[in-house]
């Protein structure tokens, strides 16, 4: 899957997205290490903190389908000015399973930016800071 294709599957979550209080409509796609692509899209809630990023809805859809590595995530707000990076939380989400996967930060007019996740996330917390 080429980089645009998976743009596009991401652009696409996005028009599913429940928005109606930010206004900020985001979708993501996320490829697994052996070519399986799950999307998500933000849902919000009168309580804020009730949320759901894109990226936490398609890695909830691909460990519920049974995967666990991912290679690559696009993240798509069509009216975002800024490239759409993961925030905090997903950034963590994401780095429990795959912390050297890749980022695609996509703007609204379609341009985007690569990082790895570890460069976005470096010194994250991980299972081994977990005593056992």
């Amino acid at each position: 899957m080429t980089d645009r294709e998976l743009i596009q599957a991401a652009e696409e979550a996005s028009k599913n997205a429940y928005a109606p209080y930010s206004g900020f409509a985001v979708g993501a796609a996320l490829e697994c290490t052996d070519g399986t692509v799950f999307t998500g899209c933000s849902v919000e809630t009168a309580v804020y903190g009730c949320a759901l990023c894109a990226e936490q809805a398609a890695v909830a859809e691909a460990v519920g389908g049974g995967k666990r590595s991912f290679r690559r995530i696009a993240i798509v707000s069509p009216s975002g000015k800024e490239y759409s990076m993961p925030c905090g939380s997903c950034r963590q989400m994401l780095s429990e399973f795959s912390p050297e996967m890749e980022v695609l930060a996509v703007r609204g007019d379609g341009r985007y930016v690569s990082y790895a996740l570890d460069e976005l996330l470096f010194h994250s917390y991980n299972r081994d800071n977990l005593q056992r």
